[in-house]
C-alpha cells in the first residue's frame, strides 16, 4: 500500500472515530464541553489581548480594539526589542537571588519537616515548634518592612563587611541581592516546611521503621529514603517559591530601592518601563511583562509532571 493510500486510510479512520464519538455524545457532554470552551476563552482572552498589544505601534494601540490584531501598518516588534534590552540586566539580577533563595528554602523546609514528622520524639515538643514555624506564614510583608530595613542597614551592614568584594570591582549595590536571598529564605521556610510535612505524613511508616531496624541513622533514612521520594513535593515547592520570589516587588523596593541600580531586579525595572511624561506605552509594558514572565513559565514547563504528582499527593 502506498503512502498516499495509508494517509487516506488513516484519515478515514480518524473521521469515522470522530463521527462515532459525536453520535455517542449526550446533551450533558455537549454542555460540559461548551462550559470548558467558555472557561478556556475567559482565561486566555487577557493573554491574547496582551500579546497582540505588544506587537502594535502606538497608533495601532489607540485605533484598534484591545483584542483585535494589528493591521500591516500597525505591526511592529520594536517594543519587544526595547523591552528585552531594558530588562535583560534585571533578569540576570533576579536569577541571582531567586534561584539560590528557592533552592535553600526548599531544602531547609524539607529538613525541618522531616525533623517534625518522622523522627520519634515527644509530641509535646513537636507541636509548639510547628506552631511557631507555621505562624511565620501569617506575618504580612508590610509588618516587617521597618525592622527589616533596620536589620540590614544598622545591624548587619553588609556593605561594610564585604568591602573586600567591592574592591574587586563588584558594585556595592549587589549587597541588596544577598539581603534579598536571606530575606526570601527566611520568609519561605515556614510555607515550605508546612508543604513538606503534609507530604511526609503520607509516607509509609513501615518503610521508615524497617530502615531504622536495619540500623540506618536518621541522616541515612533522610538521604536514602525520604529525599529520593520527595521529588514531586520538591517540584511543587520550587515552582511556588520561585514564582513568589520572582514576582515580589515590595522587598525589592525596600532593599534595592531604585531601578537605576546595577543590581536592580527585573520587577523593579518593569515597574517603570513604558512610563514617561507623554503617558503610558502600553505595547512596551505588555512586551516587558511577557518577557519577564518567561522564567516562571519555563519552571512550570520543566517541572509540570512532578508538580501535578505532588499536588495530587
Amino acid at each position: 500500500m502506498s503512502d498516499q493510500e495509508l494517509r487516506a486510510d488513516g484519515g478515514a479512520t480518524v473521521t469515522a472515530r470522530l463521527r462515532r464519538n459525536l453520535d455517542q455524545m449526550t446533551i450533558e457532554d455537549a454542555g460540559l464541553y461548551a462550559v470548558l470552551l467558555l472557561m478556556a476563552g475567559f482565561y486566555l482572552a487577557p493573554i491574547e489581548s496582551g500579546l497582540v498589544t505588544s506587537i502594535k505601534t502606538g497608533t495601532a494601540v489607540v485605533e484598534t480594539a484591545p483584542f483585535a490584531p494589528p493591521g500591516p501598518q500597525g505591526f511592529t516588534v520594536e517594543k519587544w526589542q526595547t523591552a528585552i534590552d531594558a530588562l535583560l540586566r534585571g533578569m540576570g539580577n533576579s536569577l541571582l537571588y531567586a534561584v539560590p533563595a528557592t533552592i535553600i528554602s526548599a531544602f531547609v523546609g524539607s529538613l525541618t519537616a522531616y525533623g517534625l514528622t518522622i523522627p520519634d520524639w515527644k509530641q509535646s515538643y513537636k507541636a509548639p515548634l510547628l506552631a511557631i514555624i507555621v505562624a511565620g506564614i501569617f506575618i504580612p510583608y508590610q509588618a516587617v518592612l521597618v525592622p527589616l530595613t533596620q536589620f540590614w542597614s544598622q545591624w548587619v551592614q553588609l556593605t561594610q563587611h564585604l568591602s573586600f568584594v567591592w574592591a574587586l570591582g563588584v558594585p556595592d549595590d549587589y549587597a541588596g541581592i544577598i539581603e534579598l536571598v536571606v530575606t526570601h529564605v527566611a520568609y519561605g521556610i515556614p510555607i515550605c516546611t508546612l508543604l513538606f510535612r503534609t507530604y511526609y505524613k503520607t509516607m509509609s511508616e513501615e518503610m521508615v521503621e524497617s530502615a531504622r531496624l536495619d540500623g540506618a541513622s536518621l541522616r541515612r533514612v533522610y538521604q536514602r529514603i525520604v529525599l529520593p521520594l520527595s521529588g514531586p513535593m520538591f517540584a511543587v515547592v520550587l515552582i511556588y517559591q520561585f514564582t513568589q520570589i520572582w514576582n515580589d516587588l515590595l522587598f525589592t523596593l525596600v532593599l534595592v530601592s531604585t531601578e537605576s541600580s546595577p543590581a536592580a531586579p527585573v520587577v523593579l525595572i518593569l515597574a517603570g518601563l513604558g512610563t514617561s511624561m507623554e503617558g503610558q506605552d502600553f505595547a512596551l509594558r505588555m512586551a516587558g511583562a511577557f518577557f519577564a514572565a518567561l522564567p516562571t513559565l519555563a519552571v512550570y514547563i520543566f517541572f509540570g509532571d512532578e508538580f501535578a504528582e505532588g499536588v495530587a499527593a
